[in-house]
């Protein structure tokens, strides 16, 4: 199985490296100054925007027979998954489960959440097994608020990027049901909230599902929305901004592994782990940075840090596109027990995708940052204010492009 995600080299870019750099940071620089001229105050509405959808589509979604087949449909699908990775073949060219873990669950949340919001919360195989004990009632301490999903998310991105045999169904196997049962047991003693902060993958899922077009408004209505109003339902909780650059800086370091100097070092599982944490630790110490150089402009009595989070989601999609669009397409295809066809789409088709994905981030990121910004910055400081996160999204880019083009 192949796990090196992207582009494999500089010359599988339809266009020269530096073109696409400088295209790239045009594109958010110039989004920017827009939104400067266009864009004097607040116009995103969060849970209070959108259109409503038919009731009889809510009547659908809403009701007791579809809530159930969802539910079914998860437990039987992870079972199916687990007897194949424990009882099948320890190879991931001869089974098909390590193709299901990585391509079709880890990679498909994203277009599965972007498309249907969050659709995980009820398809969650632990969630509703947890749901069959008695709950115990215990409060879940406020303290720990997203801390359990980072350690979970921390856990499977080592498995996946730096375990040298990340691919084995026996490891992955043992990986998801020592992660079950930890989930389903703490679900038990928590209640459902657990799963809210605590399970890695139905948080990650959930924080994506803002960016989709159907959401619920304010009054439980289901409707039709512009996806950035989507972001500001989420609650600027103080360890949801770590959580979204803890992704961030695996995907800077899924880059940086397949770079000749990468390669070349042999690092190993303690220099790849020294490294995951070195890029993780670099992406949050420059988001870091430019929330402190951005607090001389703001209004009294606001916390940048976590109020700015939300606006991180777009970049953190985009980067999610740029860096397994390619492995998706291809390794995927081993999830039918079948050879991979490397012809089915060229890397010309990869690299315009991966750029977009990178590009598209920003931009929205941007603006999503500018519509919180004219509403927090002091009234003459609101374009010079935002500066240093221009900066911030302008080098993001650049490093996005240069690491998925393998330079």
């Amino acid at each position: 199985m192949i796990l090196a995600h992207g582009l494999g080299g500089r010359s599988d870019l339809p266009v020269p490296l530096w073109l696409a750099l400088y295209a790239g940071a045009a594109a958010v620089v110039v989004s920017f100054f827009a939104l400067t001229v266009l864009w004097k105050e607040p116009k995103l509405r969060g849970a209070d925007a959108g259109r409503p959808l038919p009731p009889a589509l809510q009547g659908f979604v809403d009701s007791t027979p579809a809530r159930v087949a969802l539910r079914v449909a998860g437990v039987l699908l992870f079972a199916g998954f687990l007897v194949m990775a424990w009882a099948g073949p320890d190879s991931s060219a001869d089974n098909p489960a390590s193709a299901w873990f990585y391509v079709w669950f880890w990679v498909g949340l994203v277009p599965l959440s972007l498309l249907f919001g969050p659709v995980w919360t009820r398809l969650n195989p632990l969630r509703t097994v947890a749901s069959l004990f008695p709950v115990r009632h215990r409060e879940l301490p406020d303290r720990l608020d997203y801390l359990p999903a980072i350690a979970g998310l921390l856990a499977f991105l080592w498995l996946e990027l730096v375990f040298p045999h990340s691919d084995s169904p026996r490891a992955i196997a043992l990986f998801c049901s020592v992660y079950a049962v930890i989930q389903i047991a703490f679900g038990v003693a928590f209640g459902p909230r657990w799963f809210d902060r605590g399970d890695a993958f139905e948080v990650y899922a959930r924080l994506i599902a803002a960016l989709s077009p159907f959401g619920r408004r304010a009054d439980g209505r289901l409707v039709l929305r512009n996806p950035l109003d989507g972001l500001l339902t989420l609650s600027p909780a103080p360890w949801l901004t770590a959580l979204v650059l803890v992704v961030l800086g695996s995907t800077a370091f899924d880059g940086l592994t397949r770079l000749p100097f990468w390669t070349s070092l042999d690092a190993g599982v303690l220099g790849g782990t020294a490294g995951l944490a070195a890029c993780i630790a670099l992406t949050y110490g420059a988001y870091a940075g430019a929330i402190s150089l951005t607090r001389p402009y703001l209004r009294r009595g606001f916390d940048p840090y976590p109020a700015f989070a939300p606006s991180l989601i777009p970049i953190m999609v985009g980067y999610t596109v740029a860096h397994y669009f390619s492995f998706a397409v291809f390794s995927g295809q081993q999830g039918f027990g079948r050879a991979i066809d490397y012809t089915v789409v060229s890397t010309g088709v990869i690299a315009l995708v991966q750029i977009a994905g990178i590009v598209a981030g920003h931009v929205l990121a941007v603006t999503s940052a500018h519509d919180r910004s004219v509403g927090v910055l002091r009234a003459n400081y609101v374009k010079v204010g935002q500066y240093p996160m221009l900066a911030l999204m302008i080098a993001y880019t650049a490093l996005g492009i240069a690491l998925v083009s393998g330079s």
